[in-house]
């Protein structure tokens, strides 16, 4: 922890100038380690989604990231994980069903895949069952869909009852489904704009704030009140996909449904800096609390109040 000390500092001092009692970050991947591994070695080779140099920031062991966050003073996060072929998600539920049961900070995460037996899995996984070690964490309170990396149509029929037992649930689904870094088959607007013409209810969350298809994600968030976008690798600054000027004020108009995520731990950056990013954009203090906790407090049921236990700002500090 000594090594990431001005890190840290950096972190609190943003929460003590905007008055934030922690942050919860809906965009964190934990994941067995062999997968793992595997996704840091695509990073290092700079695979072809990416094209260019991505070295990861924090490459510790898992129980020194547990710990790291928790010194930035993240009081809830997710363990994100996905399938690239059939027969990997039920595997990868069990997982981390466990990972949430032994860290308690972590809000039980799940994923899916269109394939014969998803319904039950995820059925499974919302009822809380499934997983060595998972007794007593409840439920899946968030789950994973990756359309760029698992080559999947979100309309694909096999899921149209899955997406209806998350809605009726009220269980969030984050989802990759912009055409950033590489477009896949089946991102862009037009595919999530079918599913939620079905699904009006499914509490879908946008990754990457729907990086490049910006503006046209922000129309399916305005049409849709359960739509909400995370700030994931969303840098304003750069020129790889830059968020457009004029639509800034939209993200103010929608405060309420914009949530933080970082990409911890494979990201080529300190985790301040995706916290200064927003704080550059200019929209306020009230606004980057929302957005930095009080959303997604909210929508996981976080009580507010500090104190001891998980999650507490300065614990591990």
């Amino acid at each position: 922890m000594s090594g990431h000390a001005g890190e840290v500092e950096a972190v609190r001092r943003f929460r003590e100038r905007t008055g934030l009692p922690g942050l919860i970050d809906v965009h964190t991947h934990f994941m067995p380690e062999r997968v793992l591994r595997k996704v840091w070695a695509y990073f290092d080779a700079a695979g072809p989604l990416i094209g260019r140099e991505w070295p990861i920031s924090y490459r510790q062991e898992e129980d020194e990231r547990v710990a790291l966050l928790r010194a930035f003073g993240v009081r809830a996060y997710t363990s994100m994980l996905y399938p690239h072929k059939p027969g990997m998600a039920e595997w990868l539920n069990g997982w981390a069903a466990g990972f949430a049961a032994r860290t308690p900070d972590c809000l039980r995460t799940a994923t899916l895949f269109p394939e014969d037996g998803v319904e039950a899995y995820v059925r499974e996984a919302v009822e809380g069952g499934a997983g060595e070690g998972s007794a007593g964490v409840g439920g899946a309170r968030i789950f994973k869909s990756h359309l760029q990396v698992g080559a999947y149509d979100p309309n694909d029929e096999r899921l149209d009852r899955v997406w209806g037992l998350l809605a009726e649930a009220a269980v969030p689904v984050v989802m990759h489904c912009g055409s950033g870094p590489a477009p896949g088959k089946y991102t862009g607007p037009e595919p999530v704009g079918r599913l939620l013409a079905r699904h009006p209810r499914l509490r879908l969350i946008v990754a990457h704030l729907g990086m490049p298809e910006y503006v046209d994600f922000l129309d399916l968030a305005e049409r849709y009140a359960e739509v909400r976008l995370d700030t994931t690798m969303a840098d304003f600054s750069e020129s790889l996909a830059p968020f457009p000027g004029e639509a800034r004020a939209r993200l103010a108009d929608l405060g309420d449904r914009i949530l933080l995520g970082t990409d911890f731990p494979n990201i080529p950056y300190p985790y301040v800096h995706q916290l200064e990013v927003l704080e550059r954009l200019g929209l306020g203090d009230a606004w980057l609390r929302a957005v930095c906790y009080e959303n997604g407090a909210r929508l996981f049921g976080i009580a507010d109040a500090q104190g001891e236990g998980p999650g507490d700002p300065d614990r591990g500090v």
